[in-house]
């Protein structure tokens, strides 16, 4: 009987590393415009948001940008918002609290997140962090775009 239950439970949790969420997803058009990530209006950024991990693949966490809800994530996606010029707020829901990070976005400039998924104690928790151009633009490269 106990055995049945680890085998049972270690196939629950390897659900959780290697399933795969799904969310709905934009055209493939709209994908393929914005992975020319052309600089954005004179007054305005650009900010790709995007999950691209191999752990907690079958977890959906949601993301948003100064409180406002943006979307929900599963590997393999992106988003991408126009901002205004100025301090903003990106943050993630976690296991106990969201997590967040605080970014200067300048005009006419394409800016990059990645959410990733990291162990918790009960769920998958989630994080964010800002990367660099070059890393975002191969990220979403191989991302799809989401829906928002």
């Amino acid at each position: 009987m106990f055995k049945k239950f680890v085998i049972g439970a270690a196939l629950i949790s390897s659900s959780f590393l290697t399933g795969c969420a799904s969310v709905p997803m934009a055209s493939q058009e709209a994908d393929a415009e914005l992975k020319k990530f052309a600089p954005p209006l004179s007054d305005k950024a650009g900010l790709y948001i995007y999950r691209n991990t191999a752990v907690g693949q079958a977890l959906k966490k949601t993301v948003s940008l100064d409180g406002a809800v943006v979307g929900e994530t599963a590997n393999k996606v992106y988003f991408y918002k126009e901002i205004t010029p100025g301090e903003h707020v990106l943050a993630t829901e976690s296991e106990f609290s969201d997590n967040s990070v605080t970014f200067q976005a300048d005009a006419g400039k394409n800016y990059f997140a990645e959410q990733y998924i990291k162990m918790g104690v009960f769920v998958g928790g989630a994080g964010v962090k800002m990367v660099d151009e070059t890393t975002g633009k191969q990220a979403v490269s191989e991302c799809g775009l989401a829906q928002q």
